[in-house]
């Protein structure tokens, strides 16, 4: 049993790290298409993100609680799909789930206001991944690195975090069958804790913005 946990642990992390740089090196989400997407879902009246600080605070919550559920569903289905497969799912099934959580986390971000047009906006994009994966990257740490460096190393550190997750209840995908439900059920519950962590980041975030925006008394 400890053996097939390692072993999970470690594989896991391999696919987890190749899946975020896969994601990372790859076409992320398109911040123009989504706009037009939530325009035409939700009638959302901006003309880019820049504009989130003048949308009521309760309508931001709204859009990134149902961009979480879109992405927790969309987990939940691979998850179960690859489940059938037992043991030889876990690993492709991981790094898909990569790719799930960061696309999650990028809409987040635009949903809050943050673009992510410069190297400063994408290494706060990585701080806000590590802060879902619970952990604390301080913003020393990131200035003192050029983003070619500071992103394979908290992804590193993000697929270590992740791959101790997934071990924790990977024995229970490696069974057929029984695997579809357990791989779906833990997909879900790892990219709405994920979802939640990112939320709380990037919510702080813009209420510190907003608040800054606000006229001061004179």
């Amino acid at each position: 049993m400890a053996m097939a946990s390692s072993w999970i642990r470690r594989r896991a992390e391999q696919a987890m790290k190749i899946g975020l740089l896969r994601a990372y090196r790859g076409v992320g989400v398109d911040p123009d298409k989504f706009l037009r997407q939530l325009h035409n879902a939700y009638g959302l009246h901006v003309t880019s993100f820049r504009q989130m600080q003048a949308v009521p605070l309760p309508v931001i919550d709204y859009l990134a609680d149902k961009t979480m559920r879109a992405s927790m569903k969309l987990a939940m289905l691979e998850g179960a799909g690859a489940g059938l497969g037992g043991m030889l799912s876990i690993i492709p099934d991981v790094g898909f789930l990569g790719g799930i959580t960061w696309r999650m986390i990028q809409k987040l971000s635009l949903i809050h206001g943050f673009e992510y047009t410069s190297e400063d906006d994408i290494a706060d994009l990585w701080v806000a991944a590590a802060s879902a994966a619970g952990l604390d990257m301080g913003k020393d740490f990131v200035r003192k690195q050029v983003i070619e460096r500071f992103v394979p190393r908290i992804i590193e550190r993000i697929a270590v975090k992740a791959g101790g997750e997934i071990a924790e209840n990977g024995l229970a995908r490696m069974v057929p069958v029984m695997g579809s439900v357990m791989g779906g059920t833990l997909n879900y519950f790892f990219v709405r804790g994920w979802g939640r962590r990112a939320q709380r980041h990037f919510r702080e975030r813009h209420i510190l913005l907003r608040n800054s925006a606000l006229p001061r008394p004179s």
